[in-house]
């Protein structure tokens, strides 16, 4: 069977929209899956539905890559954004065609500092992974690229800047706070120590403008079923060797003057992409509810027989209880407008929903100390600040943590603890060693012993949760429901 390219898409029937040439406009940092299935449908979409007129050139950033097999199909892969809507199972096809070309910039560094000095570059986008945005010392500016990605963008610029064009737009969307702010800290440290003068750092500060943005799409990436892709490949008509798959549910935040809205083709697109004063609120938004409902609701799921989100949502009394933490306890102490929020929850029980992934509850509940404390304790503090009661559904999760971490206590393994859950199968904790060995401790303690010893630990909350009026006996009567009654009937008892 054909590979991808656009002589066989032409010859395969289908009937979607495609766009074969045009300028290119955006310089991408990153040819993986997240960013194909992400930036790149946006700006695709973009093309289709205001007519952008568009094209990405991708840059690898490091020396190995995919450079070869996206020139190869000649830019164009397959995307399927799969999940459900309004509890409607979608499954949704589209070919890329946004993409000009890729660049391996440790063969071609030529070549990208020559996009870089176009007359229609308009924007620069990358997601370099957490550890992307460093500023690294050792990287120089006469090496051919630089090591750093912060430092071949500053290269980048400047070759920009010494052409005389207009500064442009950088679209940061690696998971860090303040990405572009971030990366614009290390462009300028090294316009400092490479010399390039004032000049140039005013052209940085004044005419380009670096955001930090908020990205949100679960990407699964490749699919590794060999029968579902020649299914796939079977349906299509060529064989692709860059098919990806991401959640329907995606929203983009990105930082900036509200002009940049205007400028930028997703708002005329009709896209889920928004141009914001801040995306910390929005930050804030995500983390407390999307995160914060799996933290809050899949350990006691799990002790209650669940494994998979999906089947939590099919659940009454899980269901029913992740709805009261999110819409009475965490929703109303949000910096940002209620029915905003409540439409962001419902999203999320789609996604939880989602017909094309078993998310396993155990995947979810590594780490699970540092994830309550980061995900829902803030919650559960500011709702006692806000209303002076206890939050009843974010004690209950308290209580559900302390259960999954102590229920059949078996042994301390080296990567982990053993406990048996009532089930009768064994599971596996996986977390900080202090924190496995705190529990494993306690294994005789019993639960008001055990209660008062989690919420009084600082070095699990850095602060002593016994302090609060009436949580010691709330979380111990919790515990005690859990291990008579079960955690299922535990959560369906506040409801």
């Amino acid at each position: 069977m054909a590979k991808l390219n656009y002589d066989v898409l032409e010859t395969s029937g289908y009937d979607g929209y495609v766009l074969k040439e045009a300028p290119v406009k955006v310089l991408q940092f990153g040819e993986g899956n997240f960013l194909r299935a992400f930036v790149d449908y946006f700006f695709d979409m973009s093309n289709e539905k205001a007519g952008w007129n568009g094209k990405v050139a991708l840059v690898q950033p490091i020396a190995q890559g995919l450079t070869d097999i996206i020139n190869n199909q000649e830019g164009l892969y397959t995307l399927y954004l799969r999940g459900s809507e309004n509890g409607e199972k979608i499954n949704r096809k589209r070919v890329i065609s946004v993409v000009d070309a890729c660049y391996n910039p440790y063969e071609d560094w030529e070549k990208v500092k020559e996009i870089a000095r176009s007359k229609d570059l308009e924007y620069v986008a990358s997601n370099t992974t957490e550890a992307g945005i460093v500023y690294d010392p050792e990287s120089k500016f006469d090496q051919v690229p630089p090591n750093s990605f912060p430092a071949k963008l500053t290269v980048l610029l400047y070759e920009r800047f010494k052409a005389g064009q207009k500064g442009v737009t950088v679209l940061s969307c690696e998971l860090i706070d303040n990405n572009g702010k971030e990366l614009e800290k290390c462009v300028l440290k090294h316009i400092e120590d490479w010399k390039l003068g004032e000049d140039f750092k005013a052209w940085i500060e004044n005419e380009n403008l670096f955001c930090s943005t908020l990205v949100d799409r679960i990407v699964p990436g490749r699919i590794r079923d060999a029968k579902e892709v020649a299914q796939l490949n079977e349906e299509n008509g060529y064989e692709d060797d860059l098919l990806d798959v991401g959640e329907v549910f995606g929203v983009w935040y990105i930082e900036g003057p509200k002009e940049l809205e205007d400028r930028l083709p997703f708002k005329k697109s009709g896209l889920n992409v928004h141009v914001v004063p801040e995306v910390a609120p929005y930050k804030k938004r995500k983390v407390r509810i999307l995160n914060g409902a799996h933290t809050g609701f899949v350990l006691g799921a799990y002790l209650a027989g669940q494994d998979i989100v999906r089947d939590c949502m099919h659940n009454e009394s899980i269901h029913g209880f992740m709805n009261k933490m999110l819409y009475e306890e965490v929703i109303p102490i949000l910096p940002l407008d209620k029915a905003d929020c409540e439409n962001f929850a419902a999203a999320v029980t789609d996604r939880f929903n989602n017909p094309f992934v078993d998310h396993l509850l155990m995947s979810i509940s590594l780490n699970s100390t540092s994830k309550w404390k980061a995900r829902n304790m803030p919650s559960f503090l500011e709702y006692i600040e806000k209303f002076k009661k206890l939050p009843r559904a974010l004690t209950m999760s308290l209580a559900a943590y302390i259960a999954f971490y102590s229920t059949g206590i078996k042994s301390r393994e080296e990567d982990g603890m053993i406990c048996v859950r009532p089930a009768g199968n064994e599971y596996k904790i996986q977390d900080d060693a202090w924190a496995l060995d705190f529990y494993y401790a306690h294994k005789d303690s019993d639960d008001k012993t055990l209660v008062h010893d989690v919420l009084s630990n600082t070095q699990m909350w850095d602060q002593d949760l016994s302090m609060i009026e009436g949580l010691e006996d709330m979380v111990l009567a919790d515990l005690t429901k859990i291990r008579n009654d079960g955690a299922e009937a535990a959560y369906a008892s506040i409801l």
